[in-house]
Order: structure tokens, then C-alpha cells, then sequence
């Protein structure tokens, strides 16, 4: 039985591919930092840039501060009567407190992630859902706990010194001036993030307009919101330190090499759960592991280049693990992601004339 390959003809050049890892790593990291990192002219990475993006292949936006939104997000399976699944698929993906959806192997079934108030959920579950006559059934967990989110997920094209030197590093705290008389914050650092500072208007109108653009400079939003650069520069530092600035790289990831993606349902025993959402989120082919509640206690979402690699990670990484069952949800296509519609491949060429 031959397994799912890559066609390099829907594969990113090496150097676009690397591009995007850099930006998994820091998604406002500087052209010239970029540039030097990767080893080829500022001119090149800014014309790079400038085609991912107008093409819709790249997407760089915010995350929501992890540990306050995921804790209470729900993952949601719903079965869909044959032929029925894009309407459905559309419908969710155009709720803004619905990030993720995918349309998972089969064609009867889509998976999503919700993250929303009370009302909204109630809304959505006893109402909307259970009144559209495609649905056949939703299955709801509740996330319990965060391991790791689609954030801390890299590609694994880098060097670890490339990495290390696109990891954002402390910042010096810089006084109060006249323009802006908000006190020094302090330098982040590789802690666990700051409590949320209180958000005032302008803290507010920046991470609004860095919402579906994280790569705007602090000049273009100190532009835009009609303030002193070097107050938005400030305040950029502030949300950073309190873990309000988490960027994500969306991008299809078979355009990296990656054509599997899938959904791992675990049953741990209660005593090796901790462990095994620990080992499972440093993994790097796992982009997302969560407690859950229902007949599965753990989800880990997981990419790789082939089946053959999904058959060798149930093997070698759940099988040590010690989990009582496994199921494998294979997804066949992502719509949307950290709240972007996926573009399919094919956007863009490989082998892009300038790579000088």
C-alpha cells in the first residue's frame, strides 16, 4: 500500500520555507535580522515577504494570551450528512470566537475549536448546531488544560542556533518621558508571563490593529492610531512581557512538506497524564496537546510528511506512553486556523528568481 507523498510542485522553495520557520520563532522579527539569520540580503527577504503575503499563502497574527483563553475551550467533533460538510464548514468558520475548523478524512466529519463566553457556547451547542438538519451529531470536550498550542509549533528548519538568535531576548526597560508618561516596564524575560497589565484605550486600539496583521511596524501603527512612536514602541514591550504579543505563521502545512495532519485521541491513565501531555508537547511534529474531558482524557494534534511517519510516531512516541486506547483522526484539509481561512497550494511558485 504506497502512502501519501509530497508533490514538490505544492511545496515552498527552501528558502521561503525557511523563512516562514523564522517567523514560527518571532512573526515580528525585523527584515535585517531576518536577513542576517537566514544568510541572504534584506532585499530578498523583504521581496519573499511581500509575495507570501499578497498571495495569502502567509499569514502572520496574534494568539490569544494562552493560559487565560484555552482552559475552557471547547474541541468539537460534529458528523455531517454527505455533501453537506462545506456549508456547515463555512458556517463555523465565519465566527470570529472559532479559530480552528478542519474536515477530517471521510468527508461526514468536521472538527473545530471554540473559544467563547457562556452565551455564545450555549448559543452555539443548544441552538444553532442541534436546528441545522445536516448535523447528525456533536460530540463536545472541554479543554481542562494547555500543554502546548499552535504557537510553540516550528518546522524544525532551522539550526538551533538559528533559533536561538531569532528568540526574542530581554529588552532593556527605558524610562518615562514626556510624551509618554507610562513607567518603565520590566524586560521580559523566558518566565512564565507577567500578570496581564490594565489595558487602557491605546493598549486596546494597538493589539486591534495587530489582530490579522502581528507584523505591523510600531511606525505604522503609531500612524495609524495618531501617537507617539516611541510610546508604541513602549507599550509593544509592555504586552510582550505580559505574553500579549504571541505571534502565529499561518500557512498550509503541506506548502512545508508536511501532507499528514492529525488528531490523536488518547486514554491515559490518570497517573500518566501529566507526563504524557509533557512528552508529547515538546515532540516537535506536535502542534497542539490538551486535557480534555469525555472518553478520552488527552488530544494531540500532530503533522508529518507521510503516513509512513504517522505509523512510526504511533509506534515509537504514543507506544511508550502507556495510553489504554488511540484514535487517529486524520484531517483532510484545514479551513481555518488561529482564525485565518487556509489558502491552498499552488499560490505560489517554487523557485522564485530572487534568492540573491
Amino acid at each position: 500500500m504506497r502512502t501519501e507523498t509530497t508533490d514538490p510542485a505544492t511545496l515552498l522553495d527552501p528558502l521561503d520555507r525557511r523563512l516562514v520557520c523564522a517567523l514560527q520563532v518571532d512573526g515580528r522579527a525585523e527584515p535585517g535580522l531576518l536577513a542576517e539569520v537566514l544568510g541572504v540580503s534584506v532585499r530578498t527577504v523583504t521581496r519573499r515577504l511581500a509575495r507570501l503575503r499578497e498571495t495569502g499563502v502567509l499569514r502572520v497574527v496574534l494568539l490569544p494570551r494562552a493560559a487565560d483563553e484555552a482552559v475552557g475551550a471547547l474541541l468539537l467533533r460534529v458528523r455531517v450528512l454527505s455533501g453537506r460538510v462545506a456549508a456547515v464548514a463555512d458556517a463555523l468558520v465565519a465566527r470570529s470566537d472559532v479559530p480552528f475548523v478542519d474536515l477530517m478524512l471521510g468527508g461526514q466529519e468536521i472538527s473545530a475549536v471554540v473559544v467563547t463566553d457562556r452565551a455564545g457556547r450555549d448559543q452555539l451547542l443548544y441552538r444553532q448546531l442541534p436546528a441545522t438538519d445536516a448535523v447528525v451529531e456533536t460530540t463536545v470536550h472541554a479543554v481542562l488544560h494547555l500543554f502546548a498550542d499552535a504557537a510553540r509549533w516550528q518546522a524544525g528548519l532551522l539550526t538551533p542556533e538559528e533559533v536561538a538568535a531569532l528568540t526574542p531576548t530581554a529588552l532593556t526597560p527605558t524610562a518615562p518621558t514626556a510624551a509618554d508618561p507610562t513607567p518603565a516596564e520590566p524586560a521580559p524575560s523566558t518566565a512564565a508571563p507577567a500578570a496581564p497589565p490594565e489595558l487602557d484605550q491605546l493598549d486596546r486600539a494597538l493589539l486591534g490593529e495587530l489582530a490579522e496583521d502581528a507584523r505591523r511596524s510600531a511606525a505604522g501603527l503609531a500612524q495609524a492610531l495618531d501617537a507617539p512612536e516611541s510610546t508604541v514602541r513602549r507599550r509593544l514591550r509592555r504586552l510582550a512581557a505580559a505574553g500579549l504579543l504571541r505571534t502565529h505563521a499561518t500557512v498550509d502545512p503541506r506548502l512545508l512538506g508536511m501532507t499528514v495532519d492529525a488528531n490523536l485521541w488518547l486514554s491515559v491513565p490518570p497517573g500518566r497524564l501529566a507526563e504524557a501531555g509533557r512528552v508529547l508537547a515538546a515532540h516537535p511534529q506536535v502542534h497542539g496537546v490538551v486535557a480534555t474531558s469525555g472518553p478520552h482524557n488527552l488530544m494531540a494534534a500532530v503533522f508529518c510528511p507521510d503516513h509512513g511517519a504517522l505509523y512510526r510516531f504511533t509506534t515509537e512516541v504514543l507506544g511508550p506512553l502507556g495510553a489504554d486506547r488511540v484514535e487517529t483522526a486524520i484531517v483532510a484539509r484545514a479551513v481555518k486556523r488561529a482564525g485565518v481561512r487556509i489558502t491552498r497550494p499552488g499560490a505560489v511558485r517554487p523557485g522564485a528568481p530572487d534568492s540573491r
